[in-house]
């Protein structure tokens, strides 16, 4: 099953958003910041003859969900302003699409504690399911690094598959879960991509240019299904590139770029 997250950053190249979908025969798809409109977007994906798509309805207003799954089977079971918690039954799976507060008008130290209630929710989700088959998917607008992402308190995504493998781990006894972050591979330009999905220049001591704020976690159980070859950041659909002539991405498009990834169900 493939996975498709974009910041459309309110773009309205719908041609575009349905030659990812051909291109990469595309299952679920993802959107933050979409101001098409369902109906006309549903109409150009089954016009592409690539499966029935469905407008996956929800009370989160940030984030819209298209796939070829009917209702029954990706049912909201926990939605905020900036998340949206779905139950995939086929798979059996929580999917947790997140649209999370902008940089620009929250420090690092809010974000941080943002991403510990999301923490709390996402497990109280998971002991609600009986299981840890959970995904997280969306512009966090957070790099791997941070500390919301890598705190124990946070969402506890490590770098490294191995670690997360080991499920949990104890801190003035109490067990903190792992997610497993495989975007820090994509970080960088000795990957095989782009060096991160959004770039920001600000005239600042401290700046990154390039930022990962778009990633997929994963809980350990979800692991066997996941190969981290089917991970990738876009940044051309056919002949058309998401970047501009200075290689970063196109603001007259999207100043965010398309994630892509595989569930081996």
């Amino acid at each position: 099953m493939t996975f498709l997250f974009w910041n459309m950053r309110r773009t309205q190249r719908l041609d575009i958003l349905c030659g990812l979908v051909r291109e990469f025969d595309v299952d679920v798809l993802m959107l933050a910041e979409n101001v098409l409109s369902a109906g006309k977007v549903v109409s150009q994906l089954n016009s592409l003859g690539t499966g029935g798509f469905h407008y996956n309805s929800g009370q989160c207003e940030r984030i819209d969900i298209f796939s070829k799954l009917k209702d029954i089977h990706i049912q909201p079971h926990f939605e905020s302003k900036h998340i949206t918690i779905r139950h995939l039954k086929i798979p059996d799976l929580l999917l947790v699409i997140a649209h999370l507060p902008s940089k620009l008008r929250n420090s690092n130290d809010s974000l941080a504690f943002y991403m510990a209630e999301m923490a709390r929710d996402i497990i109280k989700m998971e002991n609600k399911m009986g299981h840890k088959l959970t995904v997280i998917v969306g512009d966090l607008n957070m790099n791997p690094f941070e500390m919301g992402m890598v705190a124990a308190s946070g969402l506890h995504a490590m770098m490294d598959r191995k670690i997360a493998e080991k499920k949990q781990r104890k801190i003035q006894e109490k067990e903190y879960p792992f997610f497993y972050n495989p975007m820090w591979s994509l970080l960088g330009d000795a990957s095989h991509g782009p060096p991160g999905s959004h770039y920001y220049w600000k005239s600042e001591q401290v700046t990154y240019f390039w930022n990962m704020f778009d990633q997929v976690l994963l809980r350990p159980d979800v692991l066997p299904m996941f190969a981290n070859s089917t991970l990738k950041i876009i940044d051309r659909v056919g002949d058309i590139s998401l970047l501009n002539r200075n290689g970063i991405p196109d603001k007259n498009i999207s100043d965010h770029l398309p994630i892509l990834f595989q569930l081996n169900c």
